[in-house]
């Protein structure tokens, strides 16, 4: 099965094709650029270099969040897009199993995270279990504190995964002690390649009701929806 996967819910950007049991190729910067004037035209010469067209795709997985909001939105459109012009499938897969997946070999728990601002962070728990990430603890957003605390109880080592993992390490390290470790630089960006895998043999989503998982709000959406509860009471 040939498969393109992008992943755009951060400053990294990922595209990857995907052959059946061979990566063909990939693309990832982690630069501070906007992405929606970028991928297109990634995608477009990763596939002249693997000397693929678009109509020689069978599957779009892309990364659903969380993640930056408008990162993780430009990704999905363009997946739903091209996977409704070219008729195929369309799968996403969450942005922090992804990240995840980079360190799928780790003999412990792996914790995905992305700085959420005022202290939070969107994260989950994951497991590798022969050599395939698994979930232990859903998505969700939280503050660093509480989810450090909350990974005593497991009693085993525990490995730091993304690009914000540094800007939160005191925090787990004060609760956690020698039990955590981050991840080596060259694990933080999510490989695309990766989402091509966890996404190759998903179920298929319904394009046009597919949407972005956020987790939570934007700031102004909270706000103009708290708006509107109140002038209905």
């Amino acid at each position: 099965m040939k498969v393109l996967a992008i992943d755009t819910s951060t400053f990294v950007m990922g595209i990857a094709v995907v052959d059946g049991q061979i990566v063909k190729g990939e693309i990832i910067t982690n630069l501070k650029k906007n992405h929606s004037i970028r991928v297109m035209s990634a995608i477009e010469a990763l596939l002249q270099e693997c000397d693929m067209s678009p109509k020689d795709l069978e599957r779009i997985v892309v990364a659903k969040g969380p993640g930056s909001y408008t990162g993780v939105r430009i990704g999905v459109t363009i997946a739903k897009t091209l996977a409704w012009t070219l008729n195929i499938p369309l799968v996403g897969v969450s942005s922090l199993e992804v990240m995840a997946a980079s360190a799928k070999y780790f003999q412990g728990l792996v914790v995905p995270l992305m700085d959420a601002r005022r202290g939070q962070i969107y994260t989950g728990l994951y497991q590798a279990v022969r050599g395939d990430i698994q979930s232990i603890v859903a998505d969700q957003v939280i503050l660093a504190t509480d989810w450090a605390n909350e990974l005593k109880a497991y009693d085993q080592p525990i490995l730091l995964v993304g690009n914000d993992s540094v800007l939160h390490e005191a925090t787990f390290v004060e609760t956690l002690g020698h039990s955590v470790q981050v991840a080596s630089e060259t694990l933080h960006n999510p490989r695309p390649s990766e989402l091509a895998w966890l996404g190759i043999n998903r179920e298929p989503e319904d394009i046009h009701t597919f949407v972005p998982n956020y987790i939570r709000l934007a700031e102004a959406e909270a706000n103009w929806l708290a708006r509107q509860q109140e002038r209905t009471e």
